[in-house]
């Protein structure tokens, strides 16, 4: 298979073929996502069945059993990242990619035929360790693409994310009615097919000449995080947005559990609410961010974004019908205006040279709180959901995650005292020239 050439020849090149190639191998890279994230999605719904149907205990049980299959992905997606990373610019992005394509497929198939609940940790072990190549995806769209369309094919990664958490948990909360083992089956078939589209019709997207030998202090995981002593002026902000995310890291987390004890649920019915929840976050990041931002500015979007959240997790713990959840999640989805605000300052405070370390750290950051979060919210439903519970109260974590975000609100109001922003600094240009017109 032959490689694509530097990028700038494949952009500037009149050729049909090559125009061809490049629109087929961002198709790959997007159903690459797109069936990733769906997996991801599937399984949420068919867990709590598959655990307690593999361990005979209680939900409460099977929500500790979850929490820890999530921890267990999330520290192999943790260490193998920056594997991964380095693998492809040695040895180009299409190996690795198919590769982790080939090992997540086999491994849905083992999910679905796992006889005991340790052969299950095995399988998100190796889940983890396959799903680190979202980066390598990046860094292919990154090869393929020119400086004018790269913002546009990076919108690739997020179309296919929200895509995939709206198909995802509808197709696994169907088609669980026929056992828990399906929804694997039909991630796994998903997956083998897209490996062999690439494997078929995907060229590499690093030439030879741009590869590099494997830096071995790269290979440490976390070593990113200590970057973060350098972005000073934003160590704030980076700390609210880390506490955010894992705020929000109960849901993932418990959702399932939560809803299956609050209003005896089955799989079904949590697939139709994730729906639900995937498509209001696809509008909330599609449609009301920029007009948001453009209206109120970034500041004031971070703070309401805040407040909504808080009021959406303390609505949650105390919905004690399916009404009040699904009003609930209103101000929940609203919240997500404040992220994408959080990251554009954080990153605009930073020079471009620093923007790569800048990014690692991020995710490096959003890494850890996939693994502590699974660890604290599950454990709190269990303690308060339990048979052996002294306080019956399953939205504990919910008012875990409010408490955390309250906090994370105080620590953006400060860090935001002295942000100027843009939006004001237009509404009172007039003034300002005013002023220097009279000094």
């Amino acid at each position: 298979m032959e490689s694509f050439q530097p990028t700038n020849n494949i952009l500037d090149s009149n050729s049909g073929d090559q125009r061809k190639a490049t629109k087929t191998a961002l198709t790959f890279i997007f159903l690459t996502i797109l069936v990733d994230v769906i997996g991801i999605g599937i399984i949420i719904p068919v867990m709590p069945t598959l655990i307690t149907k593999l361990t005979g205990g209680t939900l409460a049980d099977a929500a500790v059993y979850g929490g820890l299959l999530m921890i267990s992905f999330s520290v192999m997606q943790f260490l193998f990242a920056p594997i991964v990373g380095e693998l492809s610019d040695r040895f180009g992005r299409r190996p690795v990619l198919l590769l982790s394509l080939f090992v997540l497929g086999i491994d849905y198939i083992f999910h679905a035929f796992a006889p005991t609940i340790t052969f299950l940790f095995f399988g998100r072990i190796l889940a983890g360790m396959a799903g680190a190549s979202f980066s390598v995806a990046g860094a292919y769209i990154a090869d393929v693409s020119s400086k004018e369309n790269k913002a546009k094919n990076f919108g690739l990664i997020g179309a296919a994310f929200g895509l995939g958490f709206i198909l995802g948990p509808a197709i696994g909360g169907y088609f669980a009615k026929w056992g828990p083992e399906l929804p694997f089956m039909i991630a796994a078939g998903l997956t083998l097919l897209n490996f062999l589209f690439g494997f078929i019709f995907v060229p590499e997207s690093l030439p030879v000449e741009k590869r590099r030998p494997i830096k071995y202090s790269n290979l440490i995981p976390g070593v990113s995080l200590f970057h973060l002593g350098r972005f000073k002026s934003v160590l704030g902000l980076i700390l609210a947005f880390g506490s955010v995310q894992l705020a929000v890291q109960v849901i993932p987390s418990t959702w399932t559990f939560f809803t299956m004890e609050m209003y005896q649920w089955d799989e079904s019915q949590v697939g139709i609410s994730l729906t639900v929840v995937g498509v209001l976050v696809a509008i909330v990041q599609a449609v009301l961010i920029g007009k948001f931002v453009k209206k109120f500015g970034s500041k004031k979007v971070i703070l309401m974004g805040f407040i909504f959240w808080t009021v959406g997790m303390i609505s949650f713990c105390f919905a004690s019908n399916p009404v009040i959840l699904y009003i609930a999640l209103i101000p929940y989805v609203l919240g997500g205006i404040a992220g994408p605000s959080v990251q554009g300052i954080v990153s605009n405070s930073v020079s471009e040279k620093e923007q790569g370390n800048l990014q690692g750290a991020l995710a490096q950051v959003m890494s850890l709180t996939a693994i502590i979060g699974p660890l604290l919210y599950t454990a709190l439903f269990a303690r308060f959901s339990g048979v052996e519970a002294s306080y019956y109260f399953p939205g504990a974590p919910y008012m875990a995650a409010a408490i955390i975000i309250l906090v994370a609100s105080v620590i953006a109001f400060f860090s935001l005292r002295n942000y100027k922003d843009p939006v004001s600094e237009k509404q009172t240009l007039a003034e300002t020239v005013n002023v220097k017109e009279v000094y």
